[in-house]
């Protein structure tokens, strides 16, 4: 029976499953899992512009036990809600997208490369992807060294909140965390007094007060730290590799100065860190004479339609020159579309460029690539390199 549900560290090449189901089963009802899975880019085009496909609860009557500060943050983040709530919720996290100072990461990565070094080899998923993006955003908002380190060292283990089964040990880990990340964040916003401007606008436009304009600015900055987390890492992880697994005298040779932006964006297509999202349909959708019931859920494989030949020339190669490599899918598309797509795709862009510009020789000393137990996130756990 082929499965829809897999951890991405116990198989070496999903691509090549992908690759089967997107030819053979482009909309497949797997009966194990009672859902339905999506290969084809445009069965997951259709799902994620359709306003009946909702984004499904995670903790329905909170049946996992969170605490109120981490309640807050799980049902009020933008990439979690439907309907008025994620309209809402969405302006919040543009204001403050808005509002974020603009950091330039050199200094940043000099720094992270310096305290990673451990003789020749330089582990570069601990040392930089796992910090770099949260300090970056941090540092966006003025936090002080002391909570910035706090919440840097203890962003990982928040990120399970958006587990949908969690273990208890999970849970407990959460609740610990959470409501001092959320006090943190809640008083730099107040300090800063960020979100005055915000709470005239919506209170006027959705009768909202500001106790509760203040909880979505709170939930949604945390929201974007946990997403620079796994997302900004899986990205920076991802595209170093493609960089190193190709010929290096191409990036010598290259006096492009997107030759870089390129490269992240071809790998946001070819090797994406999210290869996974789930929907709920809230109507029956039809998918090519296909009817996927009121109820059902719909797990939408983002990294098989990355690759699907009607929409990508030779797929199956890593071109930085394909005129339409932005069409990936990575970042969504329609209402629950990333707001941190330009974001990302800058932070990588300008990490590797320096990382590059700066040394002469990068070296990959292990190319057996380990990676998280997780099935949305193609997450390495450790990439080993060499820099001179």
């Amino acid at each position: 029976m082929t499965t829809t549900l897999f951890l991405q560290s116990e198989i070496q090449d999903p691509y090549s499953l992908y690759q089967k189901m997107l030819y053979q089963n482009p909309i497949y009802w797997d009966e194990e899992n009672e859902l339905w899975a999506l290969y084809s880019y445009d069965g997951c085009v259709t799902i994620l512009n359709s306003s009946v496909a909702y984004i499904p609860e995670i903790n329905p009557d909170n049946e996992q036990g969170l605490n109120s500060s981490a309640l807050q943050i799980a049902l009020q983040l933008a990439r979690l809600s439907n309907g008025i709530h994620h309209d809402i919720a969405r302006e919040v996290a543009m204001f403050l997208f808005s509002n974020m100072n603009v950091m330039t990461t050199n200094k940043i990565l000099k720094e992270l490369l310096k305290k990673g070094e451990n003789g020749p080899a330089l582990d570069w998923v601990n040392s930089v992807c796992k910090q770099l993006p949260v300090v970056v955003v941090l540092k966006s908002f003025d936090f002080n060294d002391k909570d910035s380190l706090f919440i840097t060292e203890n962003i990982e283990q928040l990120t399970k909140i958006m587990i949908p089964n969690k273990t208890q040990e999970q849970i407990e880990f959460i609740n610990r965390i959470a409501k001092k990340i959320y006090s943190l964040v809640e008083k730099q916003l107040i300090n800063s007094g960020l979100g005055n401007s915000l709470v005239d606008i919506l209170s006027k436009k959705h009768q909202i007060g500001a106790e509760k304009v203040m909880s979505l600015l709170v939930s949604n900055l945390i929201g974007l730290l946990i997403q620079s987390y796994d997302a900004g890492r899986g990205l920076l992880s991802n595209a170093l590799l493609q960089i190193l697994n190709k010929d290096l005298a191409h990036l010598e040779l290259s006096n492009e100065s997107d030759w870089i932006q390129r490269i992240v964006i071809e790998t946001l297509r070819f090797d994406p860190p999210i290869h996974t999202t789930r929907r709920v349909a809230v109507e029956d959708i039809v998918l090519n004479k296909v009817v996927v019931k009121k109820g059902d859920k719909i797990l939408l494989v983002l990294a098989s339609a990355n690759r699907d030949a009607n929409q990508f020339l030779n797929p199956q190669v890593f071109d930085t020159n394909r005129n339409n490599n932005g069409s990936h899918l990575t970042f969504g598309i329609g209402g629950h579309e990333c707001l941190a797509k330009h974001f990302s795709v800058r932070l990588a862009t300008d990490v590797l460029q320096y990382l590059f510009e700066k040394h002469k020789s990068i070296a990959l000393l292990d190319d057996k690539i380990e990676y998280e137990s997780l099935s949305n996130a193609r997450l390495p756990k450790n990439i080993l390199i060499s820099i001179e």
